[in-house]
């Protein structure tokens, strides 16, 4: 037998749909951007700190976790998870919400929506197709990157989303998970990256009951503050286990009942506890000095961009100059701000008005 007789011919695409639609996120270039775009901690500040990128990929394994264990799609939740975040700006919700007053200043109403802004990546602002935009997704996955876990009301939706999207209907349940996963992701690595940073410490934890009763699973192994690395790794480790087995075990029976339209969430009691950490992690991290101060700087580069590109189009790069012809200025220039990681953001703000 010849060597080339050992392999078939494959004449069609053998992956699944969803598949196929993480394989298209995945090679994107929008989804490479991701690692130089911040979570809490600007990229350059160190290696271990999370960025966009690897919140993605966490958000992706818990989500396949859950959704294999409930016997939902794994593929359809991890395109999904992939996809949530590709909307955000650099320098996280602060750039965003920079972005959204600056169109609002300028009288454009609409302003500027992550959430939205990653369903336009998906299926305008990429560009891999000769005969159309976007990276031609299924509709569950364009449905899960639009809604999250609710039914999506918002003013500025086209009326061409409110003809192929039922916006008041709740996405599939792999979509309900990702959002859950999304919130798990960022509870757990927040604190993890919060301690090693030195801007949050276990003491200060303890304020909260869920923290408090993690911190106890963590010291029953035997395992002691002084090994910080192994303490922080246990303790996110056992914090994502109890939420995740939480969740499972409160929506296994709700996922048969089909007149709940959100079976997938946590009892009440451990609902509240949750919400009461992610306060303290407001009030103590988000809120810290140092974060307020990098998040400041990042404000100001996307006020300066924008208003610089406002006054020059001219330094738009050509992809995004032509689009001028078609489209209105505020929002091709808010695409590209969107589009720029951190560390592009900051460079091209200092080249325009001298180092932040």
């Amino acid at each position: 037998m010849q060597p080339q007789e050992r392999f078939h011919k494959i004449d069609k695409d053998f992956r699944n749909p969803y598949a196929r639609d993480r394989d298209r996120i995945i090679h994107s270039g929008s989804f490479r951007k991701l690692e130089y775009k911040t979570q809490v901690f600007l990229n350059h500040e160190g290696d271990f700190f999370r960025t966009r990128l690897t919140h993605s990929i966490e958000v992706s394994q818990i989500a396949r976790s859950i959704t294999s264990e409930l016997g939902l799609n794994e593929s359809l939740a991890e395109a999904i998870a992939l996809a949530h975040d590709l909307g955000h700006t650099p320098f996280g919700h602060v750039g965003g919400d920079t972005l959204d007053e600056c169109l609002k200043a300028d009288g454009f109403s609409n302003g500027f929506e992550h959430n939205f802004q990653s369903f336009r990546v998906v299926t305008t602002l990429e560009q891999r197709y000769k005969n159309f935009d976007g990276l031609n997704l299924t509709f569950a996955t364009l449905e899960g990157i639009l809604k999250h876990s609710y039914p999506y009301h918002k003013s500025f939706l086209p009326p061409i989303i409110h003809e192929q999207f039922n916006l008041d209907k709740h996405p599939s349940f792999e979509a309900m998970i990702v959002d859950r996963a999304d919130e798990i992701a960022y509870t757990s690595h927040d604190i993890d990256d919060g301690v090693n940073s030195g801007l949050i410490s276990f003491e200060d934890l303890k304020e909260s009951e869920l923290a408090r009763e993690i911190l106890a699973k963590v010291e029953a192994e035997g395992v002691g503050e002084e090994n910080d690395e192994m303490f922080r790794y246990r303790f996110s480790s056992h914090l994502i286990n109890h939420l995740v087995y939480s969740l499972l075990e409160y929506s296994t029976p709700r996922l048969e009942d089909t007149d709940n339209e959100m079976p997938i969430g946590l009892e009440k009691e451990l609902e509240t506890q949750l919400k009461k950490l992610k306060k303290l992690l407001f009030r103590k991290m988000y809120q810290h000095k140092n974060i307020v101060r990098k998040m400041y700087a990042g404000k100001q580069a996307i006020k300066g961009l924008y208003h610089g590109l406002m006054e020059d189009e001219k330094m738009l790069p050509e992809f995004y100059y032509k689009q001028l012809q078609t489209r209105k200025k505020h929002r091709v220039i808010a695409d590209y701000i969107a589009s720029m990681s951190d560390r592009y953001a900051l460079n091209f703000y200092n080249e325009m008005y001298g180092k932040l």
